[in-house]
């Protein structure tokens, strides 16, 4: 890889750390901006399935953070009054040492990873973004948007579903879409039987559990949002309990818990698929910036992580850097639109209140699409 030592990363998320953490450790030069002048993280927690722990233990971040997280095997599917419809079986793929899955706040993965990444050396720098992008046959010139300038042998757009770098490359050809949908998002302590992901599936309504540390744990819920309105923050609870008032089981209890607003993580749906090569030269998109996807199949941060680790492979194999990315797009593209095909599938079928669509079906196929390697 001797011809990238140096490389910028625009996007301090998952899959930006991630790509950074894992050029470091090939001897790349990496420089990572992020548009937040605080680093914070949105949300409340993240389902790490068996692929992603796979490649966050090739990352070398696994152990870093397990002590933080929930190890679990299984995958749950209950129907809406909390009785069993599968159990489906977790793959150890990282090894018989690691767990098949892994529930963790978002703020304790954010911790290890951009704690990581500058262990590494990476160079980050908030509140920062790029203005201009200038390339020719051999690197590319940077503006940002302080007036300072850099030059890059490559830059990795990994800004989300906004992203800036995307419209610089393929003007307004690609724009998010909301779906319909939107998730609620709230933290619990964690029950004792909640030492598995938990999905509770119907044509009235859907939610689940995930466990995310021994004394915590969050339910999602998705719920139909004609017109994408928007909601006063101050009435999240009451808007959440009513989604959720078709639902018993664990979650019908657990329902009047849901007092506190701000506790409340609202986020409506959008989604982007970039439906050719992610990049124009020494340019290149990943994660959401890409292809952001909904959370039904609970892959898209996955998704972003696998890009990641694909992406420093390619890197330091043979050929041009055209040949080199090219390569990254076969192993990715069509893995990427199952994910995200798949998972607005799931939110269409969920609007439409389809009761033969086969819920169960979906999962036990991606969790197998998955656990193929990448």
């Amino acid at each position: 890889m001797s011809d990238i030592s140096k490389v910028l990363i625009v996007g301090g998320g998952i899959g930006g750390l991630c790509a950074a953490i894992a050029l470091c450790r090939q001897g790349v030069s990496v420089d990572l901006v992020e548009i937040k002048s605080e680093w914070t993280v949105y949300g409340v927690g993240i389902i790490q399935q068996s692929n992603v722990v796979r490649e966050m233990a090739r990352l070398g971040v696994l152990d870093r953070y397990l002590d933080a997280a929930y190890a679990f095997e299984d995958v749950g599917i209950y129907d809406l009054q909390g009785n069993a419809l599968a159990r489906i079986p977790g793959q150890r793929l990282a090894g018989p040492e690691y767990p098949a899955n892994v529930g963790i706040s978002r703020l304790a993965l954010h911790q290890v990873l951009s704690g990581t990444a500058i262990d590494l050396g990476a160079q980050v720098r908030l509140g920062l973004s790029v203005e201009r992008l200038e390339q020719d046959a051999d690197g590319v010139d940077v503006t940002f948007t302080d007036g300072s300038a850099g030059r890059y042998d490559l830059v990795v757009g990994a800004d989300g579903v906004y992203s800036k770098i995307r419209g610089m490359l393929f003007g307004d050809t690609y724009t998010p879409r909301f779906t319909g949908q939107a998730v609620w998002r709230y933290n619990f302590p964690r029950h004792p039987s909640i030492d598995h992901l938990a999905s509770y599936v119907g044509s009235e309504g859907n939610a689940g559990l995930v466990p995310l540390a021994d004394d915590l744990m969050y339910m999602f819920s998705t719920s139909h949002e004609p017109g994408n309105p928007w909601h006063e923050p101050k009435d999240f609870a009451e808007l959440m309990r009513d989604r959720i008032q078709h639902i018993g089981g664990l979650v019908g209890e657990l329902r009047e818990q849901i007092t506190d607003s701000s506790q409340v993580v609202y986020k409506p749906m959008e989604v982007v698929f970039v439906d050719e090569p992610w990049f124009k030269g020494r340019v290149l998109l990943i994660g959401d910036a890409a292809h952001a996807t909904t959370p039904h199949l609970g892959q898209g941060a996955g998704m972003a992580i696998e890009d990641a680790l694909v992406l420093s492979l390619e890197l330091a194999g043979e050929g041009s850097l055209q040949e080199r990315l090219n390569r990254f797009m076969a192993r990715r593209f069509e893995r990427c639109k199952y994910i995200s095909e798949n998972s607005i599938l799931a939110g269409d079928r969920e609007m439409a209140q389809d009761r033969s669509f086969d819920r169960v079906g979906l999962t036990k196929a991606m969790l197998a699409r998955t656990a193929e390697p990448i």
